[in-house]
């Protein structure tokens, strides 16, 4: 079984509960899910070496202190906060739009209430509520079937393979949709994402069926390295684009909706119905525009150390003697990816927490997912601390990890 119980945006992470019951360099066997979170979450702060340090590992001090200290460099701290949606919210979102090369955007609490009033709001367009998208997207998987149980849409699954749709699956549906919905890069395939011809093909297919494109763009920020092309070129291939303000930016929470005034107008409404009309948000608007001015112009650096430290962890387990590794995608496509070794999650999650524990260096922050028998996965994030880190760094925490599994790298 795995240690991560609940996905939450782009980390993986248990609600909040009891303390952990063990002590450090004890084992995990035993222990509940919320358990080892709480320990891994303990040790993962006090190590002075890691790739990434996820936001629900920091205090409330620290966070308070982060916005603190970035809020006077993206906004002017005497103008009056904003109220239902104006002032600061309207800064943030005429930022997006000028980012996107849309007309318009609007700020929403979150990505599900966002994604589910765009797509209604285009469903009511073309008269049909059937969206078609993968059977891995976030809206599928992590959303507890929003979509229908809440805004009368209708996905349809185009494939379920762990790779983009193409533009024959796209063209060969066997029945009319009215929307596409691409996620950008697609997380739970490995954050994977199609080429820029690819991509395009995708589209003039969903053009020829006149149906509206949609990309979800949690993660989009980080997709310009792979594809080539800028923001603005990606989102205007669509009709419209969702993005993430917490995801790869730091942030709070928060997310946006881009496109056509017309349908930002329309969002805005239903963003009203769906109780999104709050009174502050300050706090979340000014940590999404400190990420848009010190993360984002950064993310391109991260994607181009991700792939060494990818090359480093498949040479650094093959090195320690460990029979089988795959880095999935082979080179990643964002700075973040899947990893995969044959051991039970448990083994694994135990062997990585023991790690940073007893050396203060840790390489997987988060919890290891059964991907088969005597297989596990978990996902790789490359952020700032990453950058200190070598390839040579990489292979000897390998080796360090390695050490710590049954046999010393034998399943």
């Amino acid at each position: 079984m795995s240690d991560t119980a609940v996905r939450s945006g782009g980390e993986l992470v248990e609600p909040g509960g009891a303390e952990p019951a063990a002590r450090a360099g004890e084992g995990v066997a035993g222990l509940s899910h919320q358990e080892r979170f709480e320990r891994r979450v303990v040790a993962w702060r006090a190590a002075g070496r890691v790739l990434w340090r996820p936001g629900y590992q920091l205090t409330l001090r620290e966070r308070l202190d982060w916005l603190s200290e970035g809020a006077g460099g993206v906004c002017d701290l005497d103008e009056r906060v904003d109220m239902y949606g104006d002032g600061l919210v309207e800064t943030l979102e005429e930022r997006v739009a000028e980012l996107l090369g849309t007309e318009a955007a609007v700020f929403f609490p979150t990505g599900t209430m966002a994604q589910q009033v765009v797509l209604r709001c285009w469903a009511g367009r073309t008269g049909n509520p059937a969206v078609a998208l993968h059977g891995l997207s976030h809206p599928e998987v992590h959303e507890r079937q929003a979509f229908s149980q809440v805004s009368g849409l209708r996905p349809v699954r185009l494939t379920n393979e762990p790779r983009m749709p193409t533009a024959e699956e796209v063209r060969d549906f066997p029945e009319p949709f009215g929307a596409l919905l691409l996620e950008l890069p697609l997380r739970d395939a490995g954050f994977v994402l199609p080429s820029w011809e690819e991509l395009t093909e995708v589209v003039e297919a969903a053009r020829e069926r006149d149906a509206v494109v949609h990309v979800d763009g949690a993660r989009l920020w980080e997709c310009t390295p792979h594809l080539g092309r800028s923001l603005r070129e990606i989102a205007g291939l669509a009709d419209s684009v969702y993005v993430s303000f917490y995801k790869s930016l730091g942030g709070f929470g928060g997310a946006a909706v881009a496109g056509p005034k017309t349908l930002v107008d329309e969002a805005k409404t239903w963003r009203h119905r769906y109780g999104g009309m709050v009174i502050h948000q300050f706090p979340t608007v000014v940590s999404a525009l400190i990420g848009l001015e010190r993360e984002l112009p950064r993310l391109p650096e991260y994607v181009a150390h991700a792939r060494v430290v990818a090359d480093a962890l498949r040479e650094g387990f093959a090195e320690a003697g460990v029979p089988w590794v795959r880095v999935h995608p082979e080179v990643p496509h964002t700075h973040q990816f899947q990893i995969w070794l044959p051991y039970e999650p448990d083994v694994l999650g135990d062997a990585a927490l023991r790690q940073v524990e007893e050396t203060g260096t840790g390489l997987f922050a988060q919890g290891w997912n059964q991907g088969g028998p005597g297989l596990a996965y978990t996902e790789v994030t490359v952020a700032e601390p990453g950058l200190e880190w070598t390839a040579d760094d990489v292979r000897a925490a390998v080796r360090t990890l390695v050490e710590r599994l049954p046999g010393g790298g034998a399943p």
